[in-house]
C-alpha cells in the first residue's frame, strides 16, 4: 500500500496539528461551545419541520395519506443531519 491509500499519516498530522493548537490556545470558550450546540440544533430541526410542512400540504392536496409527509420528513432529516455533520467538521 502506498502512502496515498493509506490514511494512517495523515490521521497523525491532523491529531498533531490539533494537539498543537490546543496547546498553544487552550479550550474554547464555555459560550463558543454553547453556541455550537444551538447551531447543531438549528441545521436539523429547521429542514425536519420544512420537510414535515411540505409533506403535510402535498398530501392535503393529493387526498390524505403520509406518504409526502413521512419521505420529506426523511428527506429533512437527512438533510439537517448532513449539514451538522458538515458544521462539525468545520469545527475541527
Amino acid at each position: 500500500m502506498t502512502d496515498e491509500q493509506d490514511p494512517l499519516p495523515d490521521s497523525v498530522r491532523r491529531h498533531r496539528e490539533r494537539r498543537e493548537h490546543w496547546l498553544r490556545e487552550g479550550e474554547r470558550p464555555i459560550g463558543r461551545n454553547l453556541a455550537l450546540i444551538g447551531a447543531l440544533g438549528w441545521l436539523v430541526i429547521v429542514p425536519t419541520l420544512a420537510g414535515l410542512f411540505a409533506g403535510r400540504w402535498l398530501d392535503e392536496r393529493a387526498g390524505g395519506g403520509i406518504f409526502w409527509t413521512a419521505a420529506l420528513l426523511f428527506a429533512g432529516v437527512v438533510l439537517g443531519g448532513w449539514l451538522a455533520w458538515n458544521r462539525i467538521e468545520q469545527e475541527r
